[in-house]
């Protein structure tokens, strides 16, 4: 968010608010803006995978956690991420830091409109690179998700399909229909009295 500062003679600065979520990429702070609509559908997703890991007991979902990508680089915060039991054992606490020292078996990212995918397709390579095993790129305006398992091996899912994932996640279905909310209806135009 840029402001002008009131007291200050006239200039703009970057101001982030204290419960902004942001990234931090090559030692900057990268706010995150998501809408309501996007909020919903990543908020959706943690609770459907958190609830299947949960009573499996093989991990964790979370939820905007920040996570270190590698040692002294960049920290990312996807929005929804599965952490297994293997890299953070359950009866294990989770560290009182900013970023969580461990990289997720998942990290899924809800694309906004907004978003460039540029910048989208280089943090599904950093992720990658720094351990993560599966990404999924949720596009709520399109109905789709893209389920990467490298950069160059992506499955394309839509409303009709269901999210699996039987390596990492034996077990788990979502059908997307259930992800996606029907748009409302149009409005019924008045009839002429």
């Amino acid at each position: 968010m840029i402001m002008t500062l009131p007291d200050a003679p006239p200039r703009m600065v970057e101001v982030l608010d204290d419960d902004s979520l942001y990234d931090v990429v090559d030692g900057r702070k990268e706010v995150k803006t998501m809408s309501v609509y996007e909020n919903v559908i990543a908020g959706v997703l943690y609770r459907i995978l958190d609830q299947f890991v949960f009573t499996s007991r093989l991990g964790r979902g979370l939820v905007e956690t920040m996570f270190e990508m590698a040692e002294g680089g960049n920290r990312r915060r996807p929005d929804v991420a599965y952490l297994s039991c293997q890299r953070w054992p359950q009866s294990r606490r989770p560290p009182s830091t900013e970023a969580w020292p461990v990289v997720p078996e998942i990290a899924a990212e809800v694309v906004s409109p907004t978003n460039d995918m540029k910048d989208v397709l280089d943090k599904v390579q950093e992720y990658f690179e720094a351990g993560v095993q599966c990404v999924w790129l949720v596009l709520p305006e399109h109905e789709l998700i893209y389920v990467y398992s490298s950069m160059t091996s992506v499955r394309i899912l839509s409303r009709a399909d269901e999210l699996t994932d039987e390596t990492i996640l034996p077990g788990f279905r979502l059908p997307l229909g259930d992800l996606f909310p029907l748009p409302d209806p149009e409005p019924a135009l008045a009839s002429p009295q």
